[in-house]
């Protein structure tokens, strides 16, 4: 239902949100989320062209979250990189429906509204939050006196 691109904002969202507070360079992201580095650059680029991210220059830039995650919803992110798409007219072409839909097209407005508003109404604070015992993308390990995420 969602493309690659998607999966993959979705990702360097969720491995940006768990220190979201400073920069992280490109290449640490797609190591820590498995994706593809130069895929991952032009994802990047398509979430700072819409506000999700910023890009900060120098030996200790990369990129960082524009704000809290609890204030960035999944559809942001998803919106930013491939929207989703209603069915606003009949995808036949035929002309005594027009913006009339008949029932299966509806169905599957319905459906894909329902899928929209779950997204809308869930930002990625929440899913940091949860308590159980995944996590977006893999739990937080501690060893020593460091802390790793492992992705």
């Amino acid at each position: 239902m969602f493309s690659h691109t998607v999966e993959y904002a979705l990702r360097a969202v969720a491995a940006l949100a768990e220190d979201w507070e400073r920069p992280h360079a490109v290449q640490k992201i797609a190591e820590r989320t498995k994706m593809p580095n130069d895929y991952l650059a032009k994802v990047m680029q398509a979430l700072c062209r819409a506000g999700v991210v910023r890009a900060i220059r120098g030996r200790h830039g990369g990129y960082q979250l524009e704000q809290a995650p609890e204030k960035l919803s999944l559809l942001d992110v998803i919106n930013a990189v491939d929207p989703i798409k209603r069915i606003e007219r009949c995808p036949l072409g035929l002309s005594g429906h027009g913006a009339n839909l008949c029932p299966l097209h509806r169905r599957l407005d319905d459906a894909i509204r329902e899928t929209e508003n779950a997204f809308r109404y869930t930002n990625l604070g929440e899913l940091l939050q949860s308590t159980g015992p995944v996590r977006p993308l893999c739990p937080i390990e501690q060893t020593g006196s460091l802390i790793n995420v492992a992705f």
